[in-house]
């Protein structure tokens, strides 16, 4: 378990301001630029092959494990680097010695805006301290590359996170994709799309693990940009900006960027909570994915939260704490 004093450095380390509170944004075009860290990178490890550990693989420059500090953190450590872009990554470990289940935590903003520090306080602060090792990562932006660069972002984490696995304590077959809005949009397509070559850049190194997870939480994220409607099909709104393109003019684009598309039954439990009263995604995107999914025969949960808009104060209540909980327990 985490002390007190432990934790309270947690949210030091973690938030933007002085306080432990509350930074889901209640639109995902509200928060602030992303930040692609550097940091430096201590060590390698040894270790080999497949989902399981240790370190490298056999495409890219694969980036070394990042030494923790005093408070078993590893901040902005480097997890991939895209042309002059360095990718990085927030992780946070329990006390012991591990093997630790491990939540990929991925941040929304509309694919635009956004870093790996939106919503990791609060997570970290409550499943930290129940024996789960976090890492917030950051991915590159719709206004730096289109789709697919953000699932290939994505899905380089988790190789590199899994490549990493002994140097960490982490148990690389207990790991959860958890992303908001947009992240939980990405989030989902990490579940579903398993095994996709199209959706997945090996030469960002660590090619031989893999990117699969074990489970995916979905915070109100969309899923068929198509059926949003209203300022969605604008050229200039996010959907479009993440696929290149006026979204009813390239249906194609849009398909390849929906994590329908790619349900299979090797998919991996979801749980899916979507306010009931959001003004920005629709919570009948949710709807659809829940739908796919039970459809498929797989595991899904989707449950509405009560006067819930986009985010907001209500994903912090007890009910909702306990849904994810017990859950994530399940792993």
């Amino acid at each position: 378990m985490m002390t007190p004093a432990r934790l309270s450095l947690l949210c030091a380390a973690l938030t933007l301001s002085a306080a432990c509170g509350d930074d889901t944004p209640s639109n995902p075009s509200s928060t602030s630029t992303s930040s692609q860290s550097s940091s430096q990178n201590a060590g390698g490890s040894g270790g080999q092959g497949g989902t399981g550990t240790g370190a490298g693989g056999s495409g890219g420059s694969a980036k070394p494990p990042c030494a923790l500090n005093a408070d078993k953190a590893a901040l902005d450590c480097v997890y991939a680097t895209i042309g002059q872009t360095d990718l990085a990554l927030d992780l946070f470990l329990p006390d012991g010695q591990g093997p630790f289940p491990l939540i990929v935590f991925i941040h929304g903003g509309g694919w635009q805006d956004g870093d790996k520090i939106l919503n990791a306080k609060h997570l970290a602060s409550l499943q930290v301290s129940r024996g789960f090792a976090l890492a917030s990562i950051n991915y590159r932006l719709s206004g730096e590359a289109l789709f697919p660069a953000q699932i290939e972002d994505c899905k380089s984490a988790v190789r590199w996170l899994r490549a990493h696995a002994d140097a960490y304590g982490i148990n690389p077959d207990k790991i959860v994709a958890w992303g908001s809005s947009a992240g939980g949009h990405l989030a989902a397509l990490v579940g579903t799309s398993a095994e996709v070559a199209e959706l997945e850049d090996l030469s960002a190194g660590n090619s031989s693990h893999s990117s699969r997870v074990q489970a995916v939480i979905d915070w109100y994220g969309p899923t068929d940009f198509l059926q949003m409607g209203g300022s969605h099909d604008g050229p200039g709104s996010p959907e479009s900006k993440l696929v290149g393109c006026a979204i009813q003019t390239c249906p194609d684009k849009v398909k390849a960027a929906n994590p329908i598309t790619y349900v299979s039954k090797d998919d991996p439990p979801f749980l899916i909570q979507h306010g009931d009263a959001d003004p920005v995604v629709p919570y009948s995107q949710s709807q659809l994915l829940h739908d796919a999914l039970i459809g498929a025969g797989l595991e899904s949960t989707f449950e509405l939260v009560a006067g819930a808009a986009h985010g907001g104060p209500e994903f912090k209540s007890e009910a909702v704490r306990l849904s994810v909980e017990a859950f994530l327990d399940k792993l």
